[in-house]
């Protein structure tokens, strides 16, 4: 069974990381999809998306990283998945990603959005907060990957 995470992941953050970690418990195969959004205007490209994820997650049997633009269901119809993961940080969270989850089940009926709330130490974080944080010069070593730190930093303080 294969699942889908998509996200802008601008950049990936521990929370992120969470889902990850505790979904490819759960499935055969876990596509974590770089999502690109029109509406919105990512800092990092996808490019160096999919670098710190890779560099996040390291080599992992059941882990894939990808990326698409288009409709989250034409994606997965083309991986052959049928399930969705959304992590949930608040409450806040869930209205919108269920509005999703009904729009994309009312364009394929055979797609299930699992919801996974992030462990209570994520429930704060978020990319924007992160890029804030470093774009001024704040910690985010316990926010992100040790191994993503430095690319974050650099890009956002010039």
């Amino acid at each position: 069974m294969t699942f889908v995470y998509p996200g802008s992941f601008d950049p990936v953050t521990n929370g992120h990381l969470d889902i990850i970690n505790r979904a490819s418990k759960i499935c055969d195969k876990l596509i974590v999809l770089v999502s690109v959004n029109i509406s919105k205007t990512p800092v990092f490209s996808v490019e160096e998306r999919i670098k710190m994820l890779e560099l996040a997650i390291g080599k992992r049997d059941n882990v894939e990283i990808a990326s698409f633009s288009g409709l989250l269901v034409d994606f997965m119809k083309k991986v052959n998945a049928k399930t969705i993961i959304k992590g949930l940080r608040a409450v806040s969270d869930f209205e919108s990603e269920m509005q999703m989850a009904l729009l994309n089940r009312n364009l394929d009926n055979d797609i299930d959005t699992l919801f996974m709330m992030t462990s209570i130490q994520n429930s704060f974080l978020s990319s924007s907060a992160v890029r804030e944080l470093a774009k001024f010069g704040g910690k985010i070593d316990d926010l992100v990957p040790e191994q993503i730190v430095d690319i974050i930093v650099s890009k956002l303080r010039k």
